[in-house]
Order: structure tokens, then C-alpha cells, then sequence
């Protein structure tokens, strides 16, 4: 980086600093939020903002035209826009992989154009959207059945990680029950997990997709042979391969395991996996929902590709996300936030944004390799409102460090339980006013001695019922929950962990990570198949852990 933009970044860095280090002008504390609607009872028209139907409200945060004018300084300071058109290039801009980043092509239109090292990526999208359908034709007419010549019914995905998390999020918020088929979700390789789905399935009616880039990921063909089992028990050794089908690019792995290369569908690595919902890993949510709803998933996203790339930062929905989230967690050190969709459809959304997020963001290098220097990706956690309320909300109303919360609200529910949904919007608005608000020593005084509490009581309460508020939600609010909304949804939150890479300077595009664990797994399997670990191999508690295991399970 040029000494110039060094300085402008440092610079700009050191703003956002002072503004989280001193009192604002209203008096107020940098992340004090009610003095901001007191003087302004307005705010709301400022600080949201609305695309293709989706709104974003971040007036319940304590930015202000200050904080945010600095942000934005950030942003230019960062080349955000510069590191943006890069990624639409096709620039490899996952640079520790010498990769491109261009999941936008997945979803993009015939005409789109996105190229990569001289390819055409949009032409090879196409190319396997035009397969991908074709097979769920097939599937859903008929024309390709098991192998006692019954239709499926049923679609089962081995995978793990972004070959699971996001296709399985997608199928609970949109499955109804006239949907082709229905969808299943194996991941974890600990078998209780295919013992509980399998009573539910008829093997001659299911179809199996195993989902892996490699075809080696070890938890996934540890699944693939406990269900291949299960099937040849069935349909026998012949009829297996009628079965299944594969989204990897290994052909000499998928041929060995019995797979046509006409049933397998390969994606590239300029597609993470944390980003491959939109790809040939989506193709569980084709066979589930049927191809006209997979296709609206992708429109959603692509319209928000398209807002991404064209609005002004000023008002750029994932822009203006990740800036608020800069503000939190750089200027006022808040280290998780909670996403809270209330709408029961969203219930693994969470989930999907844990990898989405921690994967990308959790790096303490930036793309030169030198320590970053500032807190990188929060904590994500979340459950479905009002579930949460009755969990974990008591530590973000009453706990001491403040934990940022996305609340996703839904306007139209897709049921005719009227009393119910407005219910469920009840508890989601008011838990971001109260969290807000809060509620101080004279209110619940007050409202104790209304209560005809005695004076001593409330004394001995008043502590423990005090709500400090100043609590930041930011609001997103849906039309409806259908497959377009949701595809919006979903790209807002990948170019919003866009943005944080590019603020940050870190990659969030790779995951070496993960890796650590799996090569120590590796080499401690062995040892737990023979029952003794390899004295010196691991530190003293690894190896105690083992020889217990190995009592416990009668080896010794």
C-alpha cells in the first residue's frame, strides 16, 4: 500500500477511534442511543434504508451523521469500492489461494459477462444450471426413478459445512407441503444423526446427493458408506448407483464410488463453500422445492448483486451493515452479536450466518500477512424470536457488556393465523425498543409502588429490575419470507462480510482454520482403532483422554 493510502487509512482508523473515545456533543456516551431519539425523534427517516422491498433500520444504534460520515471516510480510505469492482473482475482476490471470489456469477444472468483468468465463468454457470434443471425434470416426471422403477420422493444431502449449512437453511424457511419432494440433511458424522433420519426414509424412494468438492471430506463419505449400506440392503449391490448422485469435481472418485458422470455436478474453486448455496450444492433445494423456486432464490440474490454493485456507499444496504458493524465491534469493543429471526421458516439461519461470518472473518493476519492489529469477526449466535426471549436475551438486556442484535422481522406471514403473527411482530418490536429504552430506577420505582409494593421491597428489587438500555438492534424488515426475499437476504449478509474483509485488510475467502483439527484427527484415528495411543504422540491430557476412552469402551 502506498504511503499516501497508509496514512489515510491510519488516519481514518484514529477518527473512529476518537469519536468511541470521548462524549458526544448531546452529552451522551458514544454508544448511548435514547439521547439520539430524544433529540431527534426523526431519526429513523435518516438511518434506514430500502432496496428491492427489503428494509434496514439502524436508527436503534448510536451512529450518528458524525460516526457515520467517519465510517464512510473508512470505506474510501479501505479502496472499498476499488476491492468491490476487483471481485466482479474476477480478480483472484482470495490471494493466499490465488483464487477468484465469484459466487455473484452463480446467480447472475445469461448475459452477465463474469470472467476469470480468460474463462467465462457465466457461460460455465449456465452450462450447469441447464443440467441441474435438466435433471430435476427428469427426476420429477418420472423419467429417472431407483432401481425398482419408483419414484423419489425423497432427496437426502451428505455434506458438512457450506455443502450443508446453507442448502439446509434455505429448504426449512421454503419447503411447503406441496413442494416435488421432500428434503433431508446429513452432516455430522456421528451416526445418531443417520439413525434419526433413517426411520424416516424408504430407500427405495430416496435419492442421494453427496456433496463434496474433494469426495474425500472425511465426515461426509463416512455417511455416504453408512447410507450406501442401507440402500444395497435394499435395492441391492446393481441397484445402487440408481441412487446417487454427486456435487464434487473429483470424477475419478465419484466413478469409483459407483457414479455416472452423468449425474455428477462439479463447481469451481472460484466458489467457497460458505458462498455455494447458489451452485450445483443448491441442487438439493431444486429437487425439494422445484426448479421455479430455486430460480427465484437466485433472482433475490441477484437483485441484491445488482444494489450491491451500483448504490452509493451512503446507501448501500450491505455497506451500511458492515459499517455499523465496524462501529461496534472497533469503536465500542463489543465482541458477538445475536441474530434473532422472528419467523420459525429462519430458524437455522443463525446457523448459516455462524459459518458465513466466523469462518470469513475469524483472521488475525491481514493479506500481507502482518498482524491485524484490531478485533476482527465478532461471535454470531442466535435462535428464533420468541424462543430467545425465554434463553439467552436476559444477558443482552441485563448483562454487562452490551451484544449487538439483528432482529429479522417478516410483514406477511404465510398462514392465515392472524392473531399469532401479530403477536410475533409484537415481541420482535418491542424487544429492540427495549432494549433501547431499558428502564431506570424512577420508572421501576414507580411502577412498583403503583403495584402497591412496600417500600423496603422495592428497595431490595430496585437493583436487580434496573434496565440500562443504550442496547443496539439493527432491523431488517421483509415483505414476506418467500424464495426471492430469501435470496436477497442471503446475499445482503455475503457482501456484508465482503465489506468487513476489505475494511479489515484480512482475507474472507480462505479458512486454514479448519484445517489443524482435521490432520490431528488424522493421525489420532488410528490410535483409537487399536486402543492405545502412541506414547509421546500428544500432550499428556490428549493421551489420558484416550487411554479413559479406551477403559470406558472395555479395551482396558
Amino acid at each position: 500500500m502506498a504511503d499516501g493510502l497508509a496514512a489515510a487509512l491510519t488516519a481514518a482508523w484514529a477518527r473512529i477511534a476518537e469519536l468511541a473515545g470521548r462524549p458526544r456533543t448531546d452529552g451522551g456516551a458514544p454508544g448511548a442511543i435514547r439521547p439520539l431519539f430524544a433529540a431527534d425523534p426523526g431519526r429513523f427517516g435518516r438511518f434506514s434504508c430500502a432496496a428491492e422491498g427489503l428494509l434496514l433500520d439502524l436508527s436503534k444504534t448510536s451512529l450518528t451523521e458524525e460516526v457515520l460520515a467517519a465510517l464512510l471516510d473508512l470505506a474510501g480510505a479501505a479502496g472499498l469500492e476499488a476491492q468491490r469492482a476487483a471481485m466482479a473482475a474476477g480478480t483472484p482476490v482470495n490471494a493466499t489461494e490465488r483464487r477468484a471470489v465469484l459466487h455473484m456469477a452463480l446467480r447472475a444472468g445469461r448475459d452477465a459477462g463474469f470472467r476469470t483468468a480468460g474463462e467465462d465463468a457465466s457461460a460455465e454457470v449456465q452450462a450447469m444450471l441447464g443440467r441441474m434443471r435438466e435433471f430435476c425434470a427428469a427426476v420429477h416426471q418420472g423419467r429417472l426413478c431407483g432401481a425398482t422403477g419408483e419414484a423419489f420422493t425423497d432427496v437426502l444431502n451428505i455434506g458438512i459445512g457450506g455443502s450443508d449449512l446453507g442448502p439446509a437453511m434455505a429448504a426449512r424457511a421454503l419447503w411447503t407441503p406441496g413442494a416435488p419432494m421432500r428434503a433431508h440433511y446429513l452432516a455430522n458424522v456421528d451416526a445418531h444423526a443417520w439413525e434419526a433420519l433413517r426411520p424416516g426414509l424408504d430407500p427405495r424412494r430416496t435419492l442421494v446427493l453427496i456433496a463434496s468438492k474433494t469426495f474425500t471430506t472425511q465426515e461426509t463419505m463416512t455417511n455416504a458408506a453408512l447410507v450406501r449400506g442401507w440402500l444395497e440392503a435394499s435395492v441391492g449391490e446393481a441397484g445402487v448407483a440408481a441412487h446417487f448422485a454427486a456435487l464434487s469435481t473429483n470424477l475419478a472418485a465419484t466413478a469409483a464410488f459407483g457414479i455416472p458422470a452423468e449425474r455428477v455436478f462439479p463447481f469451481r474453486d472460484w466458489v467457497g463453500g460458505r458462498f455455494s448455496l447458489w451452485s450445483a450444492i443448491g441442487l438439493s433445494l431444486a429437487l425439494a422445492l422445484g426448479w421455479e423456486a430455486f430460480d427465484r432464490l437466485l433472482a433475490g440474490a441477484r437483485a441484491m448483486d445488482a444494489h450491491f454493485l451500483a448504490a452509493p456507499l451512503p446507501r448501500n444496504l450491505p455497506v451500511l451493515l458492515a459499517l455499523a458493524e465496524i462501529w461496534h465491534v472497533n469503536g465500542l469493543g463489543l465482541p458477538a452479536r445475536a441474530v434473532l429471526p422472528y419467523d420459525e421458516r429462519l430458524a437455522r439461519f443463525p446457523a448459516h450466518l455462524q459459518q458465513l461470518e466466523m469462518e470469513s472473518l475469524g483472521k488475525r493476519v491481514t493479506l500481507a500477512g502482518a498482524p491485524v492489529g484490531r478485533a476482527t469477526g465478532p461471535v454470531v449466535f442466535g435462535e428464533p424470536g420468541t424462543n430467545a426471549q425465554h434463553s439467552f436475551m436476559q444477558l443482552l438486556h441485563q448483562g454487562s457488556t452490551p451484544v449487538p442484535a439483528d432482529i429479522i422481522l417478516i410483514a406477511r406471514p404465510d398462514h392465515p393465523h392472524a392473531d399469532s403473527h401479530r403477536k410475533l411482530l409484537a415481541n420482535g418490536l418491542a424487544q429492540a425498543e427495549a432494549l433501547m429504552r431499558g428502564k431506570d430506577a424512577a420508572e421501576v420505582r414507580a411502577e412498583m409502588q403503583a403495584a402497591g409494593t412496600d417500600p423496603a421491597e422495592i428497595s431490595r428489587l430496585l437493583p436487580h429490575r434496573l434496565f440500562p438500555g443504550d442496547r443496539p438492534t439493527a432491523t431488517l424488515l421483509l415483505p414476506h419470507l418467500d424464495a426471492f426475499t430469501l435470496g436477497q437476504l442471503v446475499a445482503l449478509y455475503e457482501h456484508k462480510v465482503f465489506c468487513l474483509g476489505a475494511l479489515w485488510g484480512v482475507n474472507a475467502f480462505d479458512q486454514w482454520g479448519v484445517e489443524l483439527g482435521k490432520q490431528l484427527a488424522g493421525a489420532i484415528l488410528p490410535e483409537l482403532e487399536a486402543g492405545v495411543p502412541r506414547p509421546g504422540a500428544h500432550d499428556g491430557s490428549t493421551e489420558g483422554l484416550m487411554r479413559e476412552i479406551a477403559r470406558l469402551q472395555g479395551g482396558g
